[in-house]
């Protein structure tokens, strides 16, 4: 016994099916069902009632040939009576000897198409049947299907679909003034509202009051979400083969081929199927009889149905010749979506092929509203906005109001990485300063973009943006920093270079290798107001559109990643330049065009491959130097002509192979900052002593053996660094920094520190940096000086 669960769930999956019928298919079922029934009929009638009645005929025996159902002989006139001669036996038939002719009769004498003839029109109709159905159930053809209907189910009842639907209709008919959806988009009479109630809904149908489509909640949104992947997946899957498509076409050749044989073979049998059957049996010992007339009793009701069977046969085959003609006179295996992007503007949804196009020719032959509800999931636009729906319930204003906090310049910033899109609640943040977007899909930033009246600040990482006029007015005169970082330069948005009160811009990006060594930026000519410039690429040249800001250009930073700079004659344009970076640019001396920079108060040559720094006595001429850093670069020493640079404060040179350092150093006597970690320096020289307002000095990781006592004539020394060398003692002059705040003597040889550090006054635990043993080494009473607060 079949459970009523199972049997229910049969039941509904069968309709299902239904989408993938077009109207010729739906004729021929009915159509076989109508066959069906002549069959089921004509079976009954074989079932319940007399299948053949006969009577012994007055035939003589010795006439036999003759037929037994023609005209019987004339009577012969015997005075006034007629007297008829009879032969044979005259004896009577009881009724079990009509019951066994009957039978005999019926098995010999009747024509086989009279006699199954309903049975055959069942055995037929099931076959058609069976043909009809046959894709449907075919394990190569079968999964596909059921895959398909599934999700296409799924995409028509959608909410995301009537949603979608509903914004474009809005957008496309003109409402009241102010009216508008509560998806965000006005909301007007049209095609998806008709069609919301009921799938056969006709899509002229136009309503008087747009419908309400409300929002979907977050569990609406994720199943949405999952549809989408779904249909990508399926329509890989599907457009690779054209399996549907042949089944279909052997279906239909089956179909004929079957429609064909049967039409004729009916045709030319239908005539045997006779009320009056002649019979002639050997029982004449039994019966007294050899010949019989018959009465076939369904005959003329057989003979009827066989008709209307032909003619349903013949409409039938109709439907199959029309199929054929369908299947090979139209490009089944493309299918454009070019009106439903027309009427739902939708323009970026793409057409398909093979299997997956047929399937969909053969719904719009049962509803062209399931392709237009279908394509809405094709549609990237339409997956974007789903992606913007959800991305706006799960961050709310108050969510990332917690994700505010002060960047480095002090702004109070919003870093939103690797999200699907901006969510909406940003822009309710009026409070934001800066907003900094990395690794995210696409932006586009909406009107309401002008809400953020403090913004000033905006990164975009590797974040493709679009920015409409409205939203680049806004940010045109409020904008002061911009950080730019893409795969390629050429990806930078254009609308950057328009933003005119911006003050400080970072790209960064690779040129193409063919035209890295033009390295063409687009014009900076609307930045009047740019005094910062930060370009990470692999430019070989200075980019000629620097000098457009030129004449107020107060920074300018290029990191080259290793890539060598050839051409910096373009620096000389820049003559109120204050800082130059030029990092990683494969330098292997000094360039020449810096020294041009009259302006020039810092300089940065970090990660270069430079040895040699003779070039170093020109930068007398750069009179506001106060910062050189030289640092992680191959410089092996120092020129003695360092002393004239009188002006420099900070000089940088760690990371090099220097391993001793001129005592000329000691003439650059307005040094506050010396670094000189990471060389292999052995000692420093004694003119160190001069560096009277020297407050930083950097001298860890070196191979330093002893400490010069001039060093503790630099009373201003605030930080000493002298970590990882082989110092063995520490002088007790070090009691004569004063000033002394942090001093880092870790890695060294020391076997104990000196009590005179109690005398440094401004040195605490916390910048004193130790092994513990020698600290637990001092006096208690310097410990106890240097704990408190």
């Amino acid at each position: 016994m079949i459970p009523v669960a199972e049997f229910k769930q049969f039941t509904e999956q069968q309709p299902a099916f239904k989408v993938l019928k077009p109207w010729w298919d739906v004729l021929a079922e009915y159509i076989t069902v109508a066959m069906l029934m002549i069959g089921v009929f004509g079976c009954t009638l074989q079932v319940t009632q007399d299948k053949i009645i006969c009577l012994p005929s007055h035939v003589p025996r010795e006439n036999a040939s003759e037929t037994p159902c023609s005209e019987p002989p004339r009577a012969l006139p015997v005075g006034n009576r007629e007297v008829q001669e009879l032969s044979g036996l005259k004896n009577n038939l009881d009724l079990q000897q009509y019951s066994f002719i009957n039978q005999l009769c019926y098995e010999t004498a009747l024509h086989w198409y009279a006699k199954y003839f309903p049975y055959l029109v069942v055995i037929h109709t099931l076959i058609f049947m069976v043909c009809t159905s046959f894709w449907f159930k075919f394990p190569g053809t079968s999964s596909k299907i059921e895959h398909f209907i599934s999700i296409l189910g799924k995409c028509f009842d959608s909410p995301w679909t009537t949603r979608a639907l509903s914004e474009v209709s809005g957008e496309n008919q003109k409402g009241p003034p102010g009216r508008a959806a509560a998806g965000g988009g006005p909301a007007g009479p049209g095609k998806a509202g008709a069609a919301e109630k009921t799938p056969a809904a006709e899509p002229e149908k136009v309503v008087t009051e747009p419908p309400a489509v409300s929002l979907l909640d977050k569990k609406e949104g994720e199943q949405a979400k999952a549809l989408f992947e779904k249909v990508k997946k399926f329509r890989v899957h599907v457009e690779e083969g054209d399996i549907l498509y042949s089944m279909y076409i052997r279906q239909t050749v089956l179909k004929v081929g079957k429609f064909l044989a049967i039409l004729v073979y009916n045709v030319i049998y239908v005539e045997k199927i006779r009320f009056l059957v002649p019979c002639w049996v050997e029982t004449a010992e039994v019966t007294g009889y050899a010949s019989f007339c018959c009465n076939h009793t369904k005959a003329h009701l057989f003979s009827k149905l066989a008709f209307c069977y032909i003619s349903f046969v013949g409409v039938y085959g109709l439907t199959c010749l029309y199929t054929l003609y369908w299947l090979f006179h139209r490009p089944l295996k493309e299918y454009s979506f070019r009106s439903v992007r027309e009427e739902t503007g939708m323009g970026d949804i793409p057409d398909v092929k093979n299997d997956f196009a047929f399937m969909l020719h053969l719904i719009d032959q049962y509803d062209s509203l399931y392709s237009k509800r279908f394509a809405v999931f094709l549609s990237e636009v339409s997956e974007s906005r789903l992606k913007q729906l959800n991305l706006n319930h799960e961050w709310t204003a108050e969510k990332l109001r917690q994700k505010l906090q002060r960047n480095g310049q002090g702004r109070l910033e919003l870093a939103l990485c690797m999200l699907p899109g901006l969510p909406d609640p940003v822009f309710e943040l009026s409070e934001l300063e800066a907003l900094k977007l990395e690794a995210i899909g696409e932006v586009t930033f909406p009107p309401t973009l002008s809400q953020l009246a403090r913004l000033e600040e905006l990164s975009l990482l590797h974040s493709p943006a679009k920015l409409p006029f409205s939203s680049l007015v806004f940010l045109r005169d409020r904008l002061k920093v911009a950080r730019v970082q893409c795969a390629e330069l050429r990806e930078v948005p254009p609308w950057i270079f328009g933003l005119r009160s911006l003050e400080e811009l970072h790209l960064e990006g690779l040129f193409p290798p063919e035209l890295a060594r033009a390295a063409a930026l687009e014009s900076l000519k609307e930045l009047k107001l740019l005094k910062s410039l930060s370009l990470r690429s692999n430019a070989g040249k200075v980019p000629p559109s620097v000098a457009d800001v030129a004449g107020h250009l107060q920074r300018l930073s290029l990191h080259n990643d290793g890539a060598r700079l050839l051409a910096l004659n373009g620096l000389k344009k820049l003559a109120g330049l204050r800082e130059l970076e030029l990092v990683a640019c494969g330098l292997e001396r000094i360039p020449h065009a810096v020294f041009s920079l009259a302006a020039l108060q810092e300089l940065d040559l970090r990660d270069n491959q430079l040895r040699s720094i003779e070039e170093i006595l020109s930068f007398q001429h750069c009179r506001k130097l106060v910062t050189l850093k030289l640092w992680h670069n191959q410089i092996a020493y120092v020129p003695e002509h360092v002393r004239k640079l009188k002006g420099l404060e900070q000089l940088y040179l760690s990371h090099n192979k220097l391993e001793t350092l001129p005592p000329q150093l000691g003439l650059c006597t307005n040094l506050r900052l010396l670094d000189l970690s990471h060389n292999g320096l052995r000692a420093l020289p004694p003119g160190i002593g001069l560096l009277q307002h020297l407050q930083h000095l950097a001298a860890s990781y070196n191979a330093l053996e002893a400490l010069p006592d001039e060093l503790f004539f630099c009373r201003k020394l605030r930080t000493l660094l002298l970590a990882h060398n082989r110092l063995s003692q520490l002088s007790p002059r070090v009691a004569l920094l004063r000033a002394l705040t942090r001093l880092d003597l870790k890695g060294n040889r020391l076997e104990s520190l000196p009590g005179e550090l109690g005398d440094c006054a401004g040195l605490r635990k916390a910048g004193l940096l130790v092994e513990d043993a020698l600290y637990e080494g001092l006096p208690a009473d310097v410990r106890e000086k240097m704990e408190e607060e």
